[in-house]
């Protein structure tokens, strides 16, 4: 039977570590300056990304359930009729569409929002 300090590393040698500690203290002592913080048209571009990608989920949630094409003819609601017949729903539609509208104000709302610092 093993003792409990047969596991343990031997005096003076640190355990093993992942991350940001295993790094040896030399290592981050090169004199190389601090990470800058993220340039400010990078932050431009994620934020533009970041609203036109909301914007056409909110459109595209908006609009899909008084689509026929893709509401009304669905495979998954041709193949499951019971969940055709809720999806037929004026309320389940409603709820989607207001899904979209969420959606859509939170992209205005970011774009609003946002301020340069």
């Amino acid at each position: 039977m093993l003792s409990p300090n047969s596991t343990n590393p031997p005096h003076g040698v640190p355990p093993a570590a992942d991350g940001p500690a295993a790094i040896p203290a030399a290592a981050t002592q090169t004199g190389a300056p601090p990470p800058d913080r993220i340039p400010r048209w990078l932050e431009r571009l994620e934020l533009f990304l970041r609203v036109m990608l909301r914007m056409y989920i909110g459109l595209a949630v908006c609009y899909a359930p008084w689509s026929h094409t893709f509401w009304d003819q669905n495979p998954i609601f041709l193949q499951f009729p019971t969940l055709s017949i809720i999806a037929a729903n004026g309320a389940v539609r409603g709820l989607v569409s207001g899904l979209g509208l969420l959606n859509l104000w939170i992209a205005l709302h970011d774009a609003m929002g946002h301020r340069d610092r």
